[in-house]
């Protein structure tokens, strides 16, 4: 996204997402609102969960932030200089969806064009933001009946993501490394070995709000990102925060993190932007909309 360099960039102002190079916000204040995936940093939603999933080659494939109202990931990919990728996704993303059957239109967002599909009572949200030779994308997928609350939640999420590029040459829409914290890699490589010597693991993985409480808690859905950078900087885990998340994180096998809906969409994986499956949560019961927070609120003032 193209930003203002006279003034000064800093997470918690919901102007992004953000280029590194252009924040004056350090990395490492961004330790307990953040999820460090290396060539992304997304804020955690209060109340959530992290979820990891696996490839077939047991390699991290996707991580999601799981909500009580649905789930949602931040892919960043590789751009040429001029900007304009996102619009030509768009065009194929939608006619893709349109192809595979699910009832497709293209919206008017914050950013510009958003792709909304509906199919068996579930809706995905993709929004998409050429940034300076990157491209990032947030896919925000859940029950058609939260999906306005899902897509507010998706936009502040994205509005306070913080994109890595890094110098490394790679071809236009290659997505960026995923590099997972140390915390993350060590249950990853945990996994990894279970997988091995257990095919059958992971094969019928627990309800990941079952395995955090706090994630059944409707009403606390803002981004930690919400509250100021400074206040993020500090030693140790806070409880619910980026950290802690980690710390609690669940990791899935190739193809377990779905339901009926994941496979009434099936879009060519090449891991472009214009050709990943939607990602599909589990039903939820009817939820209360997620709060306001700070970020939130910060998000709907400038829009």
């Amino acid at each position: 996204m193209a930003q203002d360099q006279s003034e000064e960039l800093r997470v918690g102002q919901a102007r992004g997402p953000y280029d590194l190079d252009a924040l004056t916000t350090r990395p490492q204040e961004l330790e307990n609102s953040h999820l460090d995936l290396g060539s992304v940093l997304v804020p955690v939603v209060e109340g959530g969960q992290v979820t990891v999933e696996m490839s077939e080659a047991h390699q991290p494939q996707n991580v999601y932030l799981v909500t009580p109202i649905g789930r949602i990931s931040v892919t960043a990919f590789a751009a040429p200089k001029s900007p304009g990728m996102w619009r030509e996704v768009v065009r194929e993303l939608a006619g893709s969806l349109r192809d595979d059957g699910a009832t497709t239109s293209v919206e008017d967002g914050h950013w510009g064009r958003e792709v909304v599909a509906e199919v068996d009572g579930v809706t995905h949200r993709f929004i998409g933001v050429d940034g300076p030779r990157w491209l990032v994308r947030c896919v925000g997928s859940g029950p058609t009946e939260n999906s306005e609350d899902l897509a507010r939640l998706s936009r502040a999420v994205l509005a306070e993501t913080v994109v890595r590029r890094g110098s490394e040459p790679f071809p236009p829409r290659d997505p960026l490394p995923i590099v997972l914290p140390p915390v993350l890699a060590e249950q990853v490589a945990a996994a990894q070995q279970q997988m091995f010597a257990d095919p059958a693991a992971g094969q019928n993985p627990p309800n990941p709000t079952a395995q955090n409480p706090s994630a059944q808690n409707p009403t606390a859905q803002a981004p930690v990102a919400g509250g100021d950078a400074d206040a993020t900087d500090e030693s140790g885990p806070v409880a619910g925060g980026a950290l802690d998340q980690v710390a609690h994180a669940t990791v899935y096998g190739e193809n377990t993190y779905r339901d009926d809906a994941d496979a009434a969409v099936e879009v060519p994986q090449d891991e472009s932007p214009a050709a990943e499956a939607p990602d599909v949560p589990s039903d939820a019961d009817d939820q209360e909309p997620p709060s306001s927070g700070s970020a939130m609120q910060r998000f709907l003032r400038r829009r």
